[in-house]
C-alpha cells in the first residue's frame, strides 16, 4: 500500500443501547451517549477533540441538516464539522473521512459519530424518494429483495441454501446475545430451523422476517487520533493500516436470471486491499471480520465474496460452524447488521466493533484469542463497498 503521511489509530469506540424505538432520549441525547462512551475509553475530553464528521440518512427522519441540532450532543460547539451521507455506507464514508483528516496532518484527533433515530421518520418512504420513479425503478425496495435467495437456491439447491442461510441467521443471534446493547437477541437454537423457516411471516420470494435486518434507532462515535496522541493516550490503539471504497453507480444493473459476469464489488474491494497489503490468505491472516450484512442471504453469499472464496466453500464454513465467535473464522462477534441497523450508524459500528475486537475491549463479545488484524466492510445503495483494514501492530 502507498504510505500515508502519518499513522491514525483508533483510541475510542462508543456505542447507544440499540432499540427499534429510543422514546426515552431526543436525536442530540441519543449521540450523546455514544460520544460520552468514546470519550471516556479514550481518556479525552471534548476539548480534545479538534474536528467532528457527522454521518446519517438525512432523508430518513426528515430534519434538515441534522448536524446543526446535534452539536449539542456531539461536543461540536465552535469546532469544525463536516457533514457526510453516502447511504447505507455513510458510517464507513465518515470512518473514511476522518482516518484522512487526521493522516494528511490537518487535525490530530477527529470523532466520527454516524447515527440514526428510524422511528422518528420513515425509512421506505425516504428510500423510494430518492429515485427517478421510470429509471430507477428497480432501486425502489431499497434493501428488500429476495433475488439473493433465489440465485443461491438455483445455485446449491432450495433446501441446503435455505439450511446454510438459517445456520448463519442463528450464529448471528448467538453473537447478539453475548453483546447486551444489541437490538435483536431472540435466544434461537439450531433445533428451531424447521419451524422458523415455516412460521416466519414471507417478505419477498423466500426472503422473510426472520431473515432480514431490523430497523433500529442508535448512535456509533468512533475517535481516531494521530500516532503521538494514540501513544499517549491508549495501551493499544487499533491501526488503522488501510481502506478501500468501491462503487459503480454508474454502471449499476440488476440481473435477475442470477447468470452475470461482472465481478462485485465486495470481491474487487477485497482482491485489491489484499493485493496491496500483501495478503495471500485471508483466511488464515484476518482473525475478525465485521461484515454489514443486511440479511442472512446476503451474509452467506457475501462471505464467497469477501473471502475470495470459490464454489461452495462459504456454505461449508458456515455449515461447519467456522464463523461463530469461537470458530476458526469468527463473522460478526457482535451480532451483526441483523442484530442491531441505525443506518447512518451501521457501518461505523462495523469499523467500532472490530476495533474493539482489536483492542481487547470488546467485553463478552470478545473473540476468546488474540486478535492481531481485523476487516469490517460496509455496504449501501447502488452496490457501494468500503472495507477497513485494521492491525494491533503499528503500520510500518
Amino acid at each position: 500500500m502507498k504510505k500515508k503521511n502519518r499513522n491514525v489509530a483508533i483510541i475510542g469506540v462508543g456505542q447507544s443501547r440499540f432499540s427499534s424505538h429510543r422514546e426515552d432520549v431526543n436525536q442530540p441525547e441519543l449521540i450523546h451517549e455514544a460520544v460520552t462512551e468514546a470519550l471516556e475509553m479514550a481518556g479525552l475530553t471534548v476539548d480534545d477533540l479538534d474536528c467532528i464528521v457527522h454521518g446519517n440518512m438525512e432523508l430518513f427522519e426528515m430534519v434538515h441538516q441534522p448536524d446543526l441540532w446535534h452539536s449539542l450532543g456531539m461536543g461540536a460547539y465552535g469546532k469544525e464539522v463536516l457533514r457526510i451521507t453516502t447511504g447505507g455506507t455513510t458510517g464507513a464514508t465518515i470512518a473514511a473521512a476522518a482516518d484522512n483528516l487526521v493522516a494528511s496532518g490537518l487535525h490530530d484527533v477527529v470523532v466520527a459519530v454516524g447515527f440514526e433515530k428510524l422511528q422518528e421518520g420513515h425509512t421506505t418512504g425516504g428510500i423510494t424518494n430518492m429515485n427517478d420513479p421510470l429509471w430507477g425503478r428497480n432501486l425502489q425496495t431499497g434493501a428488500l429483495t429476495g433475488m439473493q435467495a433465489e440465485i443461491m437456491g438455483l445455485e446449491f439447491g432450495p433446501e441446503r441454501a435455505r439450511n446454510a442461510v438459517m445456520h448463519y441467521r442463528i450464529i448471528m443471534d448467538k453473537h447478539a446475545m453475548l453483546n447486551d446493547k444489541a437490538h435483536r437477541r431472540l435466544g434461537l437454537e439450531f433445533d428451531q430451523i424447521e419451524a422458523l423457516t415455516k412460521n416466519s411471516p414471507v417478505l419477498m420470494g423466500e426472503m422473510r422476517m426472520i431473515d432480514m435486518c431490523s430497523q433500529s434507532d442508535g448512535a456509533c462515535a468512533v475517535i481516531f487520533a494521530s500516532e503521538a496522541v494514540a501513544k499517549k493516550h491508549c495501551a493499544q490503539p487499533a491501526w488503522i493500516k488501510d481502506h478501500i471504497t468501491v462503487h459503480r453507480e454508474e454502471t449499476f444493473s440488476i440481473d435477475t436470471s442470477g447468470m452475470t459476469t461482472q465481478e462485485m464489488t465486495h470481491r474487487y474491494a477485497a482482491r485489491k486491499l489484499y493485493e496491496r497489503n500483501g495478503i495471500k490468505d485471508p483466511r488464515r491472516e484476518i482473525d475478525v471480520f465485521e461484515m454489514y450484512d443486511p440479511s442472512n442471504w446476503w451474509g452467506t453469499d457475501w462471505l464467497r465474496e469477501f473471502l475470495l472464496l470459490e464454489g461452495d466453500e462459504h456454505l461449508r464454513m458456515i455449515e461447519k460452524h467456522e464463523i461463530a465467535i469461537d470458530g476458526s473464522f469468527p463473522v460478526n462477534p457482535s451480532g451483526g447488521v441483523i442484530a442491531s441497523n441505525p443506518i447512518g450508524a451501521t457501518a461505523l459500528v462495523r469499523v467500532g466493533e472490530a476495533a474493539l475486537q482489536v483492542m481487547g475491549k470488546a467485553g463478552a463479545h470478545q473473540v476468546p484469542r488474540p486478535v492481531n488484524t481485523a476487516l469490517a466492510s460496509g455496504f449501501g445503495g447502488t452496490l457501494w463497498t468500503v472495507l477497513f483494514l485494521l492491525t494491533r501492530e503499528v503500520p510500518h
